[in-house]
């Protein structure tokens, strides 16, 4: 006979959560609204939630000490070998988003002094010559009074400063197109990670006009980014961009350099991911900021003390606390990544529920920053909240809009300055209003969008003082 303390540890404790869907239900109801879907779980079974669907067990991790294990203590055991990874690899290929293993540890060891704050300052006079750009263009809108999208806006925006930062590359005269074809790729591999196509794996080479689209947008942003290489490799000048920091760089242990293969792959990472979840973040930034008056008079005060009628400079952002803090708080409501998938590789235990091998785990930012454990009125828009000394107390993984652990976004500290600079220097020259009438929606893909846009009007500070 067992002893009572074997009986225990031989005891396997089931995270609960619905019965088993149907993979063909799940995915309906996944594509219409899969924020509410997790949502509705998390809300009725708690932090760990067990969705099987069909054959294949997920769980929705919530809790900021799972999310931790998840991503950082344990988090070898949690590799990126998921169906969502394998559909964005279409697009990104074997960058450092969605590459795993050595080879991603190599790639990140290589990338990295490339990404150090003190060498991206450099790019600061790049982000607010842009946006002045901008600013000259809204003119027109303050005087006509004509309404503008203030999500288009911020995709272009932050597309020409990418284009600039990383390619030297004039971003006004091609950041439509190349944008465009970014958005294709994005909405193609939302798409098939969410539709029936993901149960069947057909293959993207049939002659669709969906895949005939997404195959000519991937050829086309190849074609740029090959070009600029190639001219590099060839003699052509050497601007100290991004793209010339990553070709220079070389691994430390066996002083290889990247590939062209290598830098393509990175190079569209950064591309996409780095122009795509700053623009969303802004985005989000001036809806809240236009539904809160008061934070809006608060931003607008600091500005006006810290900068005057000067451009900000990158000395500034420590002085602009509160501009920081809207833009941290604005993060929490609206996370650009809204979901971070991984594949269990050995079983674990989190939140004291067993998880079996090959489990897919779904961590999503959007609801853990929502979390009324954790968060004082989890919905309300408090940029203080994120005062040191009130941050501090929370958990460490309470907040994650770059992610966590080795695998943090290497992006971060060039996001927070390239937004924190865009929304001074917006501030300082003009006040936006949200339409009235109009239906603000989500739209989860990749990453957090407005699913319409958010129409604005603006009005010129400068000429109402």
């Amino acid at each position: 006979m067992m002893s009572a303390e074997t009986m225990e540890k031989t005891v396997t404790k089931t995270a609960p959560g619905p019965s088993a869907l149907s993979a063909f239900g799940a995915l309906r109801r996944v594509q219409r609204d899969p924020i509410g879907f997790l949502g509705e779980g998390w809300r009725k079974y708690g932090d760990l939630v067990r969705f099987k669907i069909g054959p294949v067990e997920n769980y929705l991790v919530a809790d900021p000490e799972a999310v931790q294990q998840v991503l950082q203590t344990n988090n070898r055991n949690y590799n990126k070998q998921t169906t969502d990874n394998r559909k964005l690899k279409l697009a990104l290929g074997e960058g450092l988003v969605t590459s795993d293993g050595d080879f991603w540890r190599r790639q990140r060891r290589i990338a990295q002094p490339a990404f150090h704050r003190e060498r991206l300052q450099k790019f600061a006079g790049t982000i607010t010559a842009s946006t002045d750009a901008m600013s000259r263009a809204w003119r027109t809108n303050a005087e006509s009074g004509r309404p503008l999208d203030v999500a288009h806006e911020m995709m272009r925006l932050t597309l020409e400063i990418i284009l600039q930062t990383m390619f030297s590359t004039d971003g006004s005269a091609r950041a439509e197109e190349l944008g465009g074809y970014v958005s294709t790729a994005i909405r193609y591999v939302n798409d098939r990670v969410t539709s029936l196509t993901s149960l069947f794996e057909f293959p993207e080479r049939l002659p669709t006009a969906r895949n005939r689209e997404f195959r000519h947008a991937i050829a086309e942003l190849d074609r740029f980014i090959f070009d600029v290489i190639k001219a590099r490799r060839n003699g052509a000048a050497q601007p100290g961009d991004l793209l010339t920091m990553l070709m220079e760089a070389r691994d430390l242990d066996t002083g290889e350099t990247m590939t062209n293969q290598q830098l393509r792959d990175e190079a569209i990472t950064i591309f996409s991911a780095g122009h795509e979840t700053t623009a969303n973040a802004l985005a989000w930034t001036f809806y809240l900021l236009s539904t809160h008056p008061e934070v809006m008079s608060r931003v607008r005060t600091e500005v006006d003390r810290v900068l005057g009628e000067r451009t900000p400079t990158v000395e500034d952002l420590a002085k602009l606390e509160y501009t920081g803090r809207v833009i941290k708080e604005s993060m929490r409501l609206y996370p650009p990544v809204w979901i971070i998938p991984r594949n269990t590789l050995c079983a674990d235990v989190l939140s004291g529920y067993d998880i079996p091998a090959g489990a897919q785990i779904y961590i999503s930012p959007f609801l853990t920053h929502r979390h009324p454990r954790v968060w004082e009125n989890p919905e309300g828009f408090d940029p203080d909240r994120f005062l040191p000394e009130r941050i501090g107390a929370l958990p460490r993984y309470a907040y994650l809009p770059f992610g966590g652990g080795p695998r943090m976004c290497i992006g971060n500290n060039f996001a927070m300055m390239e937004a924190q600079l865009i929304l001074a220097s917006v501030t300082q020259q003009f006040r936006l209003e949200l339409v009235p009438g109009q239906r603000v929606e989500l739209e989860p893909l990749v990453t957090l969008r407005p699913k319409h846009g958010i129409e604005m009007t603006v009005h010129s500070q400068r000429s109402a003082s």
